[in-house]
């Protein structure tokens, strides 16, 4: 009340005050009584028993009836209708548990697992090139209906390089293992004593022995997305929709592998030397995977000074920021980013 009284005195509204402190302007009044200040009764006052609440003896006969060997393996939804059958009503299911849940005696019971709260997702993060990749598998429409070619591809999160893919006709732990050890020295990683990181969905390709062993040859670290959660993986995700929408995919089907190999050749040159990306401010994959795209962002963003300076009044502020992140994260945690 004294903060109040003062914050009025030097001009603030009751109204404001009363806010920045947490109260009501109503409570504000009703504790101000002329001449003195009272205190909150809230704490101490005294309110009628709900007319709906039950009684304690109710409570155990809920308790009693529930223990029975009839009903002690049933749940509180079984209970009231087989009690309503009977022609007795003791309360809802929702009151059954409420107190049962009060007496300690609502607990997972089944032999099924009890279920548990997601994880959340596995967390990377990448400041270069060749630390963090993402891979998968994808399916390439083949000359029939029902038939398919299976694209694997890798692309690199932080300059979104694609770094590795071939097309197959099958999906084997064997071929992930030519995949990845052809990626692996064309991106001269044998020099490098960086760690990578691996991503992929719960395939079997990706689970596979042959595939793991691989990897731990390599000194790769392998990581998973969660179990039947197609978004751990965005990175790859994304760059299929980019690709099976790109103008001139056959949706109709590439009558031979070799078909499907070329087209693929063709679009990684365009993806990674003419695309350029707008989560890179419009560089190319390969400008960012090489380091040129600084360079480039600089050349730009001193063109728009130029033109900032040669025109001001139309320009309301400063040129936009050009500059990259310094790190790509996979999946990153909400809370902290938050």
């Amino acid at each position: 009340m004294a903060l109040v009284d003062d914050a009025q005195r030097e001009g603030a509204r009751l109204a404001k005050a009363c806010e920045v402190l947490g109260v009501s302007v109503r409570t504000y009044h009703r504790w101000k009584a002329p001449g003195s200040v009272r205190a909150d009764q809230r704490p101490d006052a005294l309110r009628p028993t709900p007319r709906n609440k039950l009684s304690e003896q109710e409570r155990t006969d809920i308790v009693n009836l529930c223990n029975q060997s009839s009903y002690r393996s049933r749940p509180p939804a079984y209970i009231v209708a087989d009690q309503a059958d009977q022609g007795r009503y003791l309360a809802s299911e929702s009151t059954f548990y409420r107190v049962l849940r009060d007496h300690g005696q609502l607990h997972h019971r089944g032999r099924q697992k009890a279920p548990e709260s997601s994880r959340p997702p596995t967390t990377h993060a990448a400041d270069a090139p060749n630390r963090l990749w993402s891979w998968d598998i994808s399916w390439l429409p083949g000359p029939a209906c029902g038939t398919w070619w299976y694209l694997y591809l890798i692309v690199d999160v932080f300059s979104r390089k694609i770094v590795g893919h071939e097309v197959y006709e099958a999906e084997t732990g064997a071929l992930a293992c030519e995949l990845i050890e052809k990626a692996y020295w064309r991106e001269h990683l044998a020099s490098k004593d960086k760690p990578l990181i691996l991503h992929s969905d719960n395939g079997s390709p990706m689970k596979a022995a042959t595939f793991l062993q691989k990897l731990y040859d390599l000194g790769i670290t392998p990581s998973r997305s969660r179990p039947r959660v197609s978004n751990d993986n965005a990175y790859s995700e994304s760059l299929f929709r980019t690709l099976k929408y790109r103008p001139g995919f056959p949706v109709n089907g590439f009558a031979t592998i070799n078909d499907a190999r070329e087209w693929m050749h063709r679009f990684v040159g365009w993806y990674n030397h003419e695309h350029r990306h707008s989560a890179l401010h419009y560089v190319t994959p390969a400008q960012r995977h090489s380091g040129e795209a600084s360079h480039v962002l600089a050349r730009r963003r001193a063109t728009y000074e130029r033109a900032r300076q040669a025109r001001p009044e139309r320009w309301a502020g400063n040129v936009r920021d050009f500059g990259l992140p310094e790190q790509v994260h996979l999946n990153p945690d909400q809370a902290a980013s938050g």
